[in-house]
């Protein structure tokens, strides 16, 4: 019996999807991450103007003062996508879990000095209201924002927030025995406490923001680009020198998040600021008036947190910041460096 085994070629009949080959400028192949983020956005056939502002369109790019001639020319230098997020931030709360499961089991919070976990819930806890706020703001963003590649990477930073309010919150009940006193604290202090209470007037200001890239320099790049520092790189590690490495543990989520959180965010105002003079001066605007206001409602916070040392504590995380905005291509005064 003579069998005869052919192959068969199949010819791929494009590249990419259309909306793509034309961003791309042809049927070139294309990355998973340009396929579910380029020209995406609804640009027309809209049923209704907003009711509330009826002078703009749905989605309309005069929502912002921040003016591009592509919209798609932001990149998340992270290549996020749905697939991509969701996979990345799986393991990362595998490991988490593991965590918060190791500590909660050896006591490890439970068994610290009282006055060490007055501390540990004062500085901490009360920062699960700052996150969702947080989330709220990167919503709005994600609502009003233009461009599918800024606006599902605001929705997955977002998201992120209300994770970070979670295990905020879990490190409170790890301290106060799953009781939830920890949490009705925390929102006593967030409403009443003096050294709260900048951080809270500030966070609601953010909150009533217009123009959504303002709201996201002032939210991601200002305020988390100094509190976050403050908390965790300066805070942290000096309870941990003093109690084991315990907290390290359950912040190493929130270290990892915003190194990595920081890469697009930079990448997003440097896009911005690169398209024209006008909007570079635009960002150190926003950025120094945002500045000055995160600086001044983080001190009597920050007295809280570190006492005597709340001063240095503060210098070091400024000068990571103006290290930062160098980066950028801005430094603190407000010139191109």
């Amino acid at each position: 019996m003579h069998v005869d085994i052919k192959t068969t070629s199949v010819v791929q009949v494009r590249e990419t999807f259309s909306h793509v080959a034309r961003h791309l400028g042809g049927d070139k192949p294309a990355s998973r991450y340009q396929e579910a983020s380029l020209n995406l956005q609804s640009t027309a056939n809209f049923h209704y103007r907003p009711l509330w502002e009826p002078e703009l369109e749905l989605y309309d790019v005069r929502r912002t003062k921040i003016v591009m001639k592509d919209w798609y020319a932001f990149k998340d230098p992270r290549q996020y996508y749905y697939g991509t997020y969701t996979i990345a931030r799986s393991r990362q709360q595998e490991t988490m879990e593991k965590n918060l499961e190791f500590v909660d089991k050896r006591g490890l919070l439970r068994d610290l000095p009282q006055d060490t976990r007055n501390a540990l819930i004062f500085a901490l806890v009360p920062m699960r209201h700052l996150e969702w706020g947080a989330n709220l703001n990167n919503c709005y963003v994600t609502a009003y924002g233009y461009g599918t590649v800024v606006t599902q990477a605001t929705m997955f930073h977002g998201m992120d927030r209300l994770g970070l309010a979670q295990y905020l919150s879990r490190i409170g009940l790890l301290l106060d025995g799953n009781s939830g006193e920890s949490l009705a604290l925390a929102k006593t202090l967030w409403m009443e406490n003096a050294a709260w209470q900048p951080l809270r007037k500030l966070m609601e200001r953010l909150m009533v923001s217009s123009d959504w890239f303002e709201l996201f320099v002032k939210q991601n790049l200002v305020l988390d680009g100094l509190i976050h520092p403050l908390v965790f790189r300066q805070f942290e590690p000096r309870v941990s020198s003093q109690n084991g490495p315990a907290l390290s543990l359950l912040t190493e989520f929130m270290t990892t998040w915003f190194d990595e959180s920081s890469r697009w965010v930079d990448a997003t105002v440097k896009t911005a600021a690169a398209e024209s003079p006008a909007n570079a001066e635009l960002l150190r605007e926003w950025i120094a008036q945002s500045r000055a206001e995160v600086t001044e409602a983080l001190r009597p916070y920050a007295a809280e947190l570190l006492g005597d040392d709340a001063n240095k504590a503060l210098a070091a995380v400024e000068s990571g910041f103006d290290a930062r905005l160098a980066k950028l291509g801005m430094n603190a005064t407000g010139t191109k460096s």
